[in-house]
């Protein structure tokens, strides 16, 4: 099982996966970029137009790094600063009062620090030769 782990396509496909998320929202977005403004005017971003095509460029473009490595620490540190920032802005649970919506943004939350952690611990590992 270890040497199953260890081999470079498990690593690759681990990053897929923690792509994924973004490169779908990426595409989304850039197939529907009226709805992409919408969503960042919705969650009161300044220049919604400007900031969906930056959200849509960091989405791809950083997952493409990660995913091919080059610059991969750099991109990881990035979508881990935009998934806390994404976190923020939009999982804001502690302002919903208590019941079922307040307990699904609570969860999305503490999944979108996950997935910060996990961005970070790539940038780690290509910092110190560890990654895939």
């Amino acid at each position: 099982m270890q040497s199953l782990l260890a081999h470079p396509i498990i690593g690759w496909l681990a990053l897929a996966g923690l792509c994924a998320a973004y490169i779908q929202g990426g595409l989304t977005k850039l197939l529907d970029l009226p709805g992409a403004v919408a969503e960042a005017r919705h969650f009161g971003l300044p220049l919604p137009p400007l900031a969906a095509a930056l959200t849509i460029m960091l989405e791809l473009g950083a997952s493409a790094l990660i995913l091919t490595g080059h610059w991969r620490w750099a991109a990881a540190l990035a979508l881990a600063a935009f998934t806390l920032a994404g976190a923020l802005i939009a999982n804001r649970f502690w302002e919903r009062p208590p019941g079922q919506a307040r307990t699904a943004t609570t969860n999305a939350f503490f999944e979108h620090l996950g997935l910060m952690g996990a961005f970070v611990y790539v940038a780690r590992a290509d910092i110190l030769g560890d990654a895939p």
